[in-house]
């Protein structure tokens, strides 16, 4: 009986072993070319850009961000319809598969910095933590260029 229950607990539990081996690894996280454009007052969401690089040999799981700059930070997912209408949702949990790169961006993927707890003033920066499934963290510091911005070069 004693064996049963150890044999019948391992087998339930392997599927829950897998999936935490298979996304390890944030460590190996690299993040690049992180900018954000000034916002208007605080009224309005601002947004902020990035290269998020794995340079592991395993899959990593972002899971969410952290700021102090806003109340719910997220990761969103621009999507034009047929129609030319772009709307903006929640893009959920972002694997990266190793040796690439997935890039916030306008237009795309972005973190979406919803209830601003102060305006975004060009010049200035603010530390923006990214969240993997495996509890592992990175954190980034965020300059905030002007509201026209292209991108980090401007």
């Amino acid at each position: 009986m004693k064996y049963t229950i150890h044999a019948t607990c391992s087998v339930l539990m392997l599927p829950f072993m897998l999936a935490t081996s298979a996304m390890a690894g944030s460590a190996d996280v690299v993040v690049e070319n992180a900018w954000a454009r000034a916002s208007i007052g605080t009224s309005r969401p601002g947004a902020a850009y990035m290269e998020v690089h794995n340079a592991g040999d395993e899959p990593v799981m972002l899971t969410g961000l952290l700021t102090d700059l806003a109340m719910r930070p997220e990761v969103h997912r621009t999507a034009t319809d047929e129609q030319g209408v772009s709307s903006m949702s929640p893009a959920g949990d972002i694997v990266i598969a190793p040796g690439e790169t997935i890039a916030l961006e306008p237009g795309g993927l972005h973190a979406m910095l919803m209830q601003l707890q102060r305006p975004m003033e060009e010049g200035e920066s603010f530390s923006m933590t990214l969240t993997f499934s495996d509890g592992g963290e990175t954190t980034v510091e965020v300059p905030i260029l002007g509201i026209a911005a292209r991108g980090p070069e401007d």
